[in-house]
């Protein structure tokens, strides 16, 4: 509890002076579409859209070749375009992401990083539709023998802080007897695991099995059916930017661009509810 709290007010004590600085260069964007607050939007920077997420969780979002790439920033992408302006990424804590310290402190315009819409989110940040399904899977180094939960008594789990698989792994934790490791990043928690400094980790599905197929050295032994969906965030209230959102992500799917872009980052097309 008290690291959680500490490192919320670390992230909050140098976003205070951004939040200032954002207020007084916001920009109004007509929209051009059915939403919310008059067809308004307000930005925070002329002619960019600020884009909070945590780095690195491929295939959604990480670097390379020195750019913020992944399926997640192909998606904003859609919303910057459709409104005229260019996508800028704010790396900053997942923690502070789904706490919405990063909306109260004015990081952002919106927040797109695997962020899985639930109950507790919605009290501090408003969701988009669900763009992307996930469930919660188990990472281990291959030829461990530990093929799901019930393997784990009287050892490790990894898990990332403030994430839905830190909730399932501390739901669990005293049906299967094994001890909690938290780890800042996907990237801390993953090399954890291959080096041996946890026995196994929990995160979403779709970064354990892009990790394994570079990693062979880890496998994915379990996945847990816990019927996830992705939103992408913004303030409570911020009615306009949620309806182009929504537009956006209905306009993508009907026209064949969510698939185009979901097959680009996962090599298949998406399977049809």
């Amino acid at each position: 509890m008290a690291r959680r709290s500490t490192r919320r007010l670390l992230t909050l004590l140098p976003a205070l002076a951004l939040a200032a600085t954002a207020a007084g260069c916001a920009e109004k964007v007509n929209t051009g579409g059915d939403t919310e607050a008059g067809g308004e939007i307000n930005l925070m920077k002329p002619g960019k859209l600020v884009t909070c997420t945590h780095l690195p969780y491929p295939p959604f979002q990480f670097k390379q070749d020195g750019k913020t790439v992944g399926f997640d920033v192909d998606i904003v992408d859609l919303v910057a375009e459709d409104l005229g302006v260019e996508q800028e990424i704010f790396d900053t804590s997942f923690e502070g992401i789904e706490s919405g310290a990063s909306f109260e402190t004015g990081q952002c315009d919106l927040a797109a990083a695997a962020i899985t819409i639930n109950e507790e989110r919605k009290k501090v940040m408003d969701f988009s539709n669900g763009y992307f399904d996930a469930n919660q899977a188990l990472l281990v180094r291959t030829g461990s023998g530990i093929t799901g939960l019930h393997d784990l008594g009287g050892k490790t789990l990894g898990v990332q802080l403030g994430t839905t698989g830190e909730d399932y792994a501390t739901e669990h934790k005293d049906e299967h007897g094994y001890e909690i490791r938290q780890f800042e990043d996907l990237a801390l928690m993953q090399t954890a695991v291959k080096t041996g400094q946890v026995d196994a980790a929990i995160n979403d599905n779709s970064v354990l099995y892009d990790f394994v197929k570079q990693n062979p050295d880890t496998e994915v032994t379990e996945e847990f059916e816990t019927g996830e969906e992705y939103g992408i965030a913004v303030r409570k209230g911020n009615g306009a930017l949620l309806a182009k959102i929504n537009e956006v992500l209905a306009k993508a799917k009907s026209d064949g661009t969510y698939d185009q872009i979901y097959e680009k980052w996962f090599g298949k097309k998406p399977e049809s509810k």
